[in-house]
């Protein structure tokens, strides 16, 4: 943990301002409920508001106008953001490279950069590139011919197959598998001829794979990762799509081969995509949403099939009275029959 730091130091630190004793030392950070004189806490959503006025925190995060009940702020333009900075930086220490350890098994021909972590139980391949900094941990398999950038992180029994590239400062959750075979099979008349998947995966600088995500191959040239995506746990990208940068994509989203997602795209968790459809920038989709087409950009949908999200909320809103608006089409329709027996009497 990093040494205690005054208000006036973190204010500058996050481009804040202080309001109220800069002297006041921090050793850390907390809840509303449970931090003490020595530890900031933060207030991103406004009707948590009265909970400031009895918190016993040295100092809160919140933006700037909000009421301080009399303790010592620092207002910043994002508390959520200004906290999860500040836990970095209280929390989260770097360890110290540790090299080739005892145990590891590394190919031929293969460039380790200086300062790197490579743990016992971990396989690089042959002619595999590694950046400076990066952490391999143990059951990592990195295939033969990948590129990784600086500073990547690799967790335990996540596999890297051959020839993928990895940008830098990325993280690769246990258990992710990037570049497995694309779901790709010819049928010959009575089963199934599979496609050899000679292509690769890209990810790009800053990308984050959650545990037990799985990331196709392309069955010839590239599934691409761009610049600051970060996928959840137990997402399928399949072969040959394509998502852009400063995407979120929640767990359990499957997405479909060839597919192209544009940049800062949310796809909430259970999202099904189609294959061989493209998704505009600046989308949200909700929750257990299925895509079956393309989505225009700079718009949020929901539903199956995915719906403009205003649509979807006026449907939902009839769901529960489709019972009672049975009933009634039903007697409805007993009437019209009765009227139209009489009309025919006459």
């Amino acid at each position: 943990m990093a040494d205690t730091k005054t208000l006036k130091e973190l204010a500058e630190y996050l481009g804040g301002v202080v309001r109220g004793d800069e002297s006041c030392r921090i050793s850390g950070l907390a809840p509303l409920e449970m931090a003490g004189p020595d530890k900031i806490t933060f207030l991103a959503n406004p009707k948590y508001a009265a909970k400031v006025a009895e918190t016993g925190a040295g100092a809160v995060l919140m933006a700037a106008g909000g009421e301080s009940h009399g303790r010592n702020v620092i207002e910043v333009a994002n508390p959520y953001l200004a906290f999860a900075k500040l836990l970095n930086l209280f929390h989260v220490a770097r360890p110290a490279p540790l090299g080739v350890m005892p145990g590891a098994s590394i190919g031929e021909n293969v460039l380790l950069g200086a300062d790197i972590s490579v743990y016992p139980g971990a396989r690089i391949g042959d002619n595999a590139v590694i950046g400076d900094g990066c952490i391999i941990h143990p059951g990592a398999v990195i295939y033969a011919g990948v590129t990784i950038g600086s500073n990547t992180l690799v967790h335990a029994n996540a596999v890297i197959r051959e020839r993928c590239r990895i940008g830098s400062r990325c993280v690769i959750q246990p258990g992710a598998v990037i570049g497995s075979d694309g779901f790709g099979y010819a049928p010959d008349g009575r089963g199934y001829y599979p496609i050899p998947q000679i292509g690769i995966v890209v990810l790009e600088d800053d990308v984050e794979i959650g545990a037990n995500t799985c990331i196709d191959r392309a069955a010839l040239e590239t599934t691409l990762i761009r610049r600051g995506t970060k996928l959840d746990n137990l997402v399928q990208i399949a072969h040959n799509c394509q998502i852009g940068e400063d995407c979120m994509i929640v767990s359990q989203v499957g997405i479909s081969g060839s597919s192209k997602i544009g940049n800062h795209v949310t796809l909430a968790g259970q999202v099904g995509v189609a294959g061989h459809l493209t998704i505009g920038d600046n989308v949200m989709v909700g929750a257990q949403s299925g895509i079956p087409g393309s989505l225009p950009a700079n718009a949020g949908y929901s539903g199956t099939p995915a719906m403009p999200h205003k649509d979807w909320l006026k449907a939902m809103a009839v769901v529960p009275r489709l019972p009672e608006l049975r009933k009634t089409v039903t007697a409805l329709e007993k009437r019209i029959a009765e009227l139209e027996s009489q009309l025919l009497q006459k």
